[in-house]
């Protein structure tokens, strides 16, 4: 994830061979999060809570495939540090994936 550009997103699959959706630490809370995936233009929007949210753009195909056959998905949202040591993992929540 680039450190300047807020909207980076990156996809990583955990060791539980689960999806997670990597992004920047927000400024607000997420409440009652979801993903709306638009698999025809493979795109989704994250939306955190009433006020924020975030247009994920060009989705790999594989991706996009298995967030069709997913109910959740895990979000992490990282506060970037000078270096990889100093990143951390500042809120982690579940949004519901709609298609």
């Amino acid at each position: 994830m680039a450190e300047t550009d807020t909207n980076t997103f990156d996809f990583v699959v955990n060791d539980a061979n689960e999806l997670m959706l990597l992004i920047h630490a927000q400024d607000t809370e997420a409440k009652n999060a979801r993903l709306e995936l638009n698999a025809d233009e493979n795109s989704a929007l994250l939306i955190r809570n009433e006020t924020s949210e975030l247009l994920l753009e060009g989705l790999p195909d594989d991706i996009v495939d298995s967030l069709l056959e997913a109910d959740a998905l895990m979000v992490c949202e990282i506060k970037v540090g000078e270096t990889d040591d100093d990143s951390e993992i500042v809120n982690a929540y579940e949004a519901e994936v709609e298609i």
